[in-house]
């Protein structure tokens, strides 16, 4: 069979598949530009019972409102604070944990790899009230730590299990070959190791990012009295009324909310496709 019949062949699957991942990217990023387009529209066309999916009149009305918000600016900041505290311990915990279980032999590792999936499996909702009674005692609500340490337990187990792989994949004949070398296995660890399962790191620093930026659950059970505390998704609360939502507010505050994330994802998204993608090779 020749080269040419061979495309031949292959050339309608691989339009068939081109079409449905076309279709699917659809699907996912219509929600998308319907929060960005509600954000532009004018209140009226909002408030249309027929609505379209275009506006010929985009107003900065909604991002207006959210940004005259008193302080929306100091929300942001608790934001991004508390995400980037969860992305870093959690890197820098779940970097040496990952290397522990897979370098070295010790009791209960089997056990503590267990108990890292069945963590998994627990529902958030279920420890909520647990976790709120938690910080109660350790006189954390309040404060930026009470969202900083739940977020920061939920993100290691699948940070640990998925850099296990990475760790597991350096060869370890290139550790032995560092210590002949006269490094040590702390320089090997940060030197050498760190920057192999870096591609890792970024991967489930994406994970740990978007599930702590977007976090409402704990910021509306630990936040109780302290609105200074508040963060993002907790701001949103303004344009929720009564008698009448503000949803141009609401989409506007939404897609303020997205921005710091697609930022994110675009700084990251070389290594986060190699992270996902595999680990080192020997």
């Amino acid at each position: 069979m020749t080269a040419s019949r061979v495309l031949r062949v292959r050339r309608p699957g691989r339009l068939l598949a081109e079409a449905a991942a076309l279709l699917a990217a659809v699907v996912v990023a219509f929600p998308l530009y319907w929060m960005v387009l509600s954000a532009f529209k004018p209140a009226g066309e909002i408030q249309s019972t027929r609505p379209r999916p275009w506006t010929l009149s985009p107003s900065l009305d909604s991002f207006r409102r959210v940004f005259e918000q008193q302080d929306f600016g100091r929300y942001f900041l608790n934001s991004l604070l508390v995400a980037t505290a969860v992305v870093l311990a959690s890197a820098v915990i779940a970097f040496l944990a990952a290397t522990a279980v897979t370098r070295f032999r010790f009791r209960f590792r089997t056990t503590l790899l267990v108990m890292f999936l069945a963590a998994q499996m627990v529902p958030v909702e279920a420890l909520t009230i647990p976790l709120f009674f938690l910080m109660r005692d350790a006189g954390l609500l309040n404060t930026l730590g009470s969202l900083v340490l739940p977020h920061l337990a939920f993100s290691l187990p699948f940070a640990i299990w998925m850099l296990r792989g990475f760790v597991r994949a350096v060869p370890e004949a290139l550790e032995e070959q560092a210590r002949i070398d006269g490094a040590s296995h702390a320089r090997f660890l940060w030197t050498i190791l760190f920057p192999l399962v870096l591609p890792g790191l970024v991967a489930t620093s994406v994970f740990s990012f978007i599930s702590t930026w977007n976090d409402f659950l704990f910021a509306k059970s630990f936040l109780i009295s302290d609105t200074s505390q508040s963060t993002l998704p907790m701001a949103l609360l303004v344009f929720f009324k009564p008698d009448e939502n503000d949803w141009g507010g609401i989409m506007a505050g939404s897609t303020v909310m997205t921005i710091p994330v697609l930022v994110f994802f675009v700084l990251v998204q070389r290594r986060l496709v190699s992270g996902l993608g595999g680990a080192v090779k020997d």
